[in-house]
């Protein structure tokens, strides 16, 4: 047996894939970011949430239904009784609000994640109101859009994908390494961090 290995000849035709370019030099750097939220975190948050919700129901919404007379089990349209779709607006409110101001539901304090922008800026109202009000209506309604997240390389749900967020953890990072290229100038030295 040889241990002799060829080189095999470049069959792209691109000669400069196999060899650097030598007017640039790579630059490596590690760059730390939030980690994403999984699956898991994220239900249990969801779940917290649904219990404060059944207890702010519980606690306000209700009495006032039972003071007022009205009905709270009998169904009215669509599938919807007005204490259902008072639920529904609760709901929506409370993970609006929530998320615009603070970027974090209480299930999401207690999971220690929070929301943030793709591109690192402030959540804006539009984008609120495309995750937490239309998003997640249609998550809430078919359910197998939250399943998404177990799919998707930055573990984003679809309402996640509708409005450019992303769920990450408040105090829990990777690492990524990053390789920058700046160009080199016979003679002169480029200043520390400067990249073309």
């Amino acid at each position: 047996m040889s241990e002799h290995i060829e080189q095999q000849p470049n069959l792209t035709g691109n000669s400069t894939a196999a060899m650097p370019n030598r007017d640039y030099e790579a630059i490596q750097t590690e760059h730390y970011r939030a980690k994403y939220a999984g699956f898991w975190t994220r239900l249990w948050a969801y779940a917290i949430d649904l219990l404060v919700l059944s207890a702010i129901s519980g606690i306000i919404v209700k009495p006032i239904f039972r003071v007022a007379g009205w009905e709270i089990t009998n169904p009215s349209f669509f599938l919807f009784s007005t204490y259902k779709f008072t639920i529904l607006i609760l709901l929506l409110l409370y993970f609006a609000l929530m998320t615009r101001y603070l970027q974090q539901t209480v299930g999401k304090m207690i999971m220690g994640i929070k929301v943030a922008a793709k591109d690192g800026g402030k959540l804006t109202w539009t984008a609120v109101i495309f995750r937490e009000v239309i998003g997640r209506f249609i998550s809430k309604m078919l359910v197998v859009p939250y399943l998404l997240v177990l799919f998707m390389p930055r573990k984003e749900a679809l309402h996640d994908l509708f409005a450019d967020t992303i769920v990450e953890h408040e105090h829990s990072y990777e690492k990524e390494m990053r390789v920058d290229y700046r160009k080199r100038i016979e003679g002169q030295q480029l200043q520390e961090g400067t990249i073309i």
